[in-house]
């Protein structure tokens, strides 16, 4: 098998240089894990010393009403043959610069693994395969539990099969008449199961969706085929190391490092064309659907009326975005503009920038003033500001070499504060800073302009002990906290609104940038285990817990963010801001199914007013959205 175009062979100092940019530039290639079929069973454990050259693809069958096994990961298949003899399609991957076009052969829309061809191993192919197997059993085997793959993707952190679109059940209630359109959810699923060190972030992206219609509901879930996917897939193997995982001391970044300059200078894999999982969330603005994760630019995405999800390409906004992009773009529905940003570990650390309704990309606003590489994941915007946070979290390329850590880690030494832009800047002349002591926010919920003030209020959840944020999740505690900012006096207030672990926090969709009153979010149980919902007013003043509504999902039953659906998408008025329902992908341990919950968003309890049955179990993961009907007809091609 032809794996890689030719016109490789003729651009290795190219290669290398986009290399050493892109992968040192995203150090936090967040999200996803593979499919599979269902047979469950025990892994190897990665800490043995044996050598395993030849790759694992994981797919699991449809589920029925059997129990799955608790914490039991899955046992290593040996690589599939074809079944049968299939058509491939190829599909033109275009680099964002003016790099070489390599065409990669991918299968049809709904081709299942199944039919995936055998790769021929090559002799460079075949050695680099062999140095990957010597890392991973003796130089860097995954030692501590939360880079473990036998931990990691246990239970329903296990990676799925892809699934074409399958009706569903209603089997509690009636779906609402505004639940026309679909729910789509992202999340890490790794595509061959990892036979070395393994972050939970470091898994390709796989969209679950579930679409509505006439009150019938149809589910699919696809991986998003992104460049490193195809080639990987190609190639039947992993083609570069887990970053999140991968680098952790000068000996295992050495090797590792050398390996993939191999692959690259060998032709196995451009990093040009695009190093990200887009496994994060996902995005709609400029009527186009987007998968998202913030280690490369999006991924465009579509919705058949059959219910199935394509993958369209990656999105530059006609050579306009590059590099990469956040995966929680801030969408302001009265003007219909999305406003972004990325960050790097090289000045500029930080850069802003928008699209208007059109989606057409407005130019770069490099801040200077961000003195240091630092992990911004989320921001959040007013109608007059964008808002960041310069946390204790950072980037440390040196710590990665030097140390035995990761290259994103914590710096109990800095002071967190907090910049302030405005929305419309040409340029970083404006931006402030504010020392805000303590302040570590991964996600921001909301932001808003106070009325006859010149202030601003933002709505986050601070995380506590910070330092586990990526290797101890478990321990972390996430405060939300109503944080106030006068723009003319430079005081900063802040005070707790709930005494809850919570975070993934939304609110209604129209209210994002406007004063808000309600806030959905996910209970930790711990993180990254969503255990229930709770619905918080945060519209007074008293330091006191705010929350009005609560839905806890049982005993061994786990969830992920919730989403916010207006009963009537077309009323702005403050009165209507919690009429509508709160919907999110639950899972239960205990039996193995996964079940769509529709609950009430102004009951006290969130009243479960529908529940849909999935043909099979949803991996935990990330961040979704609802897509009205409408909105997926408007969608470009």
């Amino acid at each position: 098998m032809k794996s890689v175009s030719s016109e490789f062979l003729n651009t290795n100092r190219e290669r290398m240089d986009a290399f050493s940019s892109s992968f040192f530039q995203h150090p936090n290639l967040l999200l996803s894990p593979p499919p599979n079929k269902s047979t469950t069973a025990t892994v190897t454990s990665p800490h043995s010393p044996l050598f395993t050259i030849s790759a694992v693809r994981i797919e699991e069958r449809s589920q029925s009403t059997t129990k799955t096994k608790p914490a039991t990961p899955r046992q290593p298949q040996k690589p599939e043959t074809p079944l049968s003899s299939t058509t491939t399609t190829t599909t033109r991957i275009a680099s964002p610069t003016t790099s070489p076009t390599t065409r990669i052969q991918t299968p049809p829309v709904g081709t299942t693994s199944a039919t995936r061809r055998t790769p021929e191993l090559s002799i460079p192919f075949t050695i680099f395969n062999a140095f990957d197997d010597i890392i991973n059993n003796f130089i860097d085997p995954p030692l501590r539990p939360s880079v473990d793959p036998k931990y990691v993707l246990a239970d329903n952190f296990a990676p799925v099969d892809e699934l074409p679109p399958t009706d569903c059940p209603v089997i509690e209630g009636k779906l609402p008449p505004c639940l026309n359109g679909v729910y789509i959810r992202n999340g890490p699923n790794p595509q061959y199961l990892p036979r070395g060190p393994y972050h939970l972030f470091d898994g390709d992206g796989m969209l679950h969706s579930l679409r509505f219609s006439g009150g019938r509901a149809t589910f699919c879930s696809r991986y998003v085929k992104t460049y490193k996917y195809n080639v990987e897939r190609q190639l039947g193997h992993p083609v570069l190391p887990n970053v999140f995982s991968g680098f952790h001391g000068l000996t295992a970044t050495v090797a590792r490092g050398a390996v993939s300059a191999g692959r690259i200078l060998t032709g196995q894999y451009n990093p040009i064309n695009g190093i990200g999982l887009s496994n994060t969330s996902l995005a709609f603005f400029g009527n186009r659907l987007f998968a998202l994760g913030e280690s490369d630019i999006p991924y465009q995405v579509r919705l058949t009326p059959e219910g199935d999800i394509q993958t369209i390409g990656r999105w530059d906004s006609d050579g306009k975005l590059s590099m990469s992009m956040t995966a929680h773009p801030k969408i302001d529905a009265d003007t219909g503009e999305a406003f972004a940003f990325r960050y790097a570990p090289v000045p500029p650390f930080l850069t802003y920038f928008y699209f208007d309704a059109n989606g057409v990309k407005q130019p770069d606003v490099p801040i200077f003033s961000m003195t240091r590489p630092s992990f911004l994941h989320d921001f959040a915007i007013t109608k007059k500001y964008a808002i960041f946070a310069d946390i204790q979290i950072g980037m440390n390329p040196m710590e990665m070499i030097v140390g035995s850590g990761s290259p994103v880690g914590s710096d109990p030494a800095k002071v967190s504060r907090i910049g302030v832009i405005p929305r419309y800047a040409k340029d970083e002349s404006e931006m402030r800073w504010f020392d805000v002591p303590g302040f570590n926010i991964i996600h921001a919920i909301n932001a808003w302009d106070e009325e006859d003030e010149d202030a601003i209020v933002l709505i986050a959840p601070n995380i506590l002990s910070v330092e586990h944020t990526l290797e101890r999740m478990e321990l972390v505690h996430a405060l939300v906290e109503k944080v106030r900012i006068d723009l003319k006096t430079g005081i900063v207030s802040r005070f707790p609104v709930s005494a809850r672990n919570i975070d993934f926090g939304v609110v209604n969709p129209d209210f994002t940038a406007k004063k808000s009153r309600y806030v959905y979010l996910g209970v930790g149980d711990p993180m990254p285990k969503i255990s229930g919902v709770v619905k918080l007013d945060v519209s007074g003043e008293q330091r006191q817990d705010c929350t009005v509504g609560c839905r806890m999902f049982g005993p061994g039953c786990f969830g992920g963010e919730p989403f916010f659906v207006a009963s009537n998408p077309e009323s702005r008025d403050p009165a209507d801001e919690d009429d509508g329902y709160v919907v999110s992908y639950v899972h239960d341990e205990n039996s193995g199914e996964s079940r769509f919950l529709v609950m009430d968003a102004r009951s006290p309890t969130l009243e479960v007013v529908a529940a849909v049955k999935l043909p099979r179990r949803v991996p935990y993961g990330f961040h979704g959205l609802f897509v009205s009907e409408a909105d997926l007809r408007s969608c470009k091609v």
